[in-house]
């Protein structure tokens, strides 16, 4: 059974094991300390918030998210990074990930909740296609030199 429930001090290194995978599977990098930053940002709550799926008592899952506003009416929420442990994957949790932010959306009188993926990430997309619409929205992106804090490399 998948419990979803948020992090905390003690979650730190299954959470960090769990964002390098996220990143590693859109082949991304980040320096440890923005890393250490965005933990940072999570356990706060202030910003951007996180939830962990755990099955067992073990972390599983983690997916993280914020509220902004939107022009067209009330604030909305984006689910930024949701990742499953391979180990785990088929078992319920990025669908209990999903319904966690949902409710937390909810809570907050968000009008939606959106989120975006690679389209070559089949395995998510069939769980996606279940849960939410897909609008056939093109996303675009242009990078601003010196902009990325982060250190985070764009390998796609």
């Amino acid at each position: 059974m998948v419990t979803i429930t948020g992090i905390d001090e003690a979650d730190r290194d299954a959470w960090e094991r769990l964002f390098r995978g996220y990143l590693r599977f859109y082949r991304q990098d980040l320096a440890q300390d923005a890393v250490d930053h965005l933990w940072l940002e999570l356990l706060s709550g202030a910003r951007v918030h996180a939830l962990g799926a755990r099955i067992d008592g073990r972390l599983v899952g983690i997916t993280h998210y914020f509220a902004h506003p939107s022009t067209w009416g009330a604030d909305v929420c984006y689910l930024e990074d949701l990742f499953t442990d391979p180990g785990a994957r088929g078992r319920g949790v990025g669908r209990s990930l999903i319904d966690g932010v949902v409710a937390w959306a909810r809570e907050q009188g968000c009008s939606a909740v959106y989120w975006q993926t690679h389209q070559a990430n089949a395995t998510a997309r069939r769980l996606y296609d279940d849960v939410a619409a897909f609008e056939g929205f093109v996303v675009y992106r242009v990078a601003l030199e010196g902009a990325d804090r982060t250190g985070a490399t764009q390998k796609l």
